[in-house]
């Protein structure tokens, strides 16, 4: 019996038809060979080979209809600057789970492996992990929170002096490890929003404090951006029929304080919360979402208003 991993499979006829895809579509868009080279990870001659010659592609994988979607979702972003390599390796990777559950993937691995035909194997796909499943969710909702802060225009003007940050919960978070954020906060630097590294969980004390009171109120608020408190911002919330809540800004049992305040207003948790600040405290205000981006995106359009 020939012993062939669905490793091998993705190395040797997967990630080459995606590369020539991905190469030819970033052609279409304007980018030259060598900052197409730069973003598959290969030679600039290797991208000639992809782009003038016809080199060989699997069909099934070539073909197939999420093939064409991810491959155009990945050339957008890259093209456009919307993605990084880890967002379009991240769209790459949920094509090949995809393709391994039962998907062509697994065609091609019991073409190279006959003794696994007609068991209705599921190597790729038993066991798979919830928990891990779902920090990549949230840390993947913080990165796109991240990059919807730094490419809204006028951010810059809402983030406060002591810098913003976007946050996102855990499924049940019990504690500051189960929120993730940017470590060191995100500050505006010559009019830009700069994002000084990837989301980690436990990397915001007050984001998460905050964080941990709405879902304890309400499960489904696990996102939450923090901006300088600004009365137009806070009129453009009203614009939009939300109610602000205010609360003090002192930060002694801040968490305790805000599920009371949430209690009192029927276990409603708003989408805008701000304080007006304190000696040594900043005035802030917080923007709330279901997730990460959620909330990044909300703050986007409450700042496009308030501008």
């Amino acid at each position: 019996m020939s012993l062939r991993l669905p490793s091998e499979v993705v190395v040797e006829q997967v990630l080459p038809t995606l590369r020539v895809l991905l190469a030819r579509e970033l052609a279409d868009r304007g980018l030259t060979q060598q900052e197409i080279a730069d973003h598959l990870g290969v030679t600039q001659a290797a991208v000639s080979k992809y782009v003038g010659d016809a080199p060989p592609v699997e069909a099934r994988i070539a073909d197939h209809p999420r093939t064409a979607e991810t491959v155009e979702r990945v050339a957008d972003g890259l093209a456009g600057g919307e993605m990084d390599p880890y967002d379009a390796l991240a769209e790459v990777l949920d094509l090949v789970r995809a393709f391994e559950d039962r998907g062509p993937i697994c065609e091609l691995h019991e073409e190279a492996m006959p003794a696994l035909q007609g068991l209705g194997c599921d190597l790729c796909v038993r066991g798979q992990d919830q928990v891990l499943s779902a920090e990549r969710d949230v840390l993947a909702s913080v990165r796109k929170g991240a990059r919807v802060l730094a490419t809204s225009p006028g951010m810059a003007a809402f983030v406060p002096n002591v810098g913003s940050n976007v946050g996102g919960a855990l499924p049940e978070a019990a504690d500051p490890t189960d929120v993730a954020a940017i470590p060191g906060r995100i500050y505006a630097i010559g009019g830009r929003v700069e994002v000084p590294a990837n989301p980690e969980f436990g990397a915001s004390k007050h984001v998460s404090t905050l964080l941990l009171a709405a879902t304890g109120v309400d499960p489904a608020t696990r996102g939450a951006v923090n901006l300088a408190t600004d009365d137009a911002l806070l009129d453009a919330a009203r614009d939009r029929g939300i109610d602000p809540l205010a609360f003090d800004a002192e930060y002694e049992n801040r968490g305790e304080r805000l599920r009371e305040q949430f209690a009192a207003r029927g276990g409603e948790v708003p989408r805008v919360l701000y304080h007006e600040g304190a000696f040594g405290i900043e005035p802030i205000t917080f923007v709330l979402g279901e997730t990460a981006e959620a909330a990044a995106r909300l703050a986007a359009d409450l700042v496009e208003s308030a501008r």
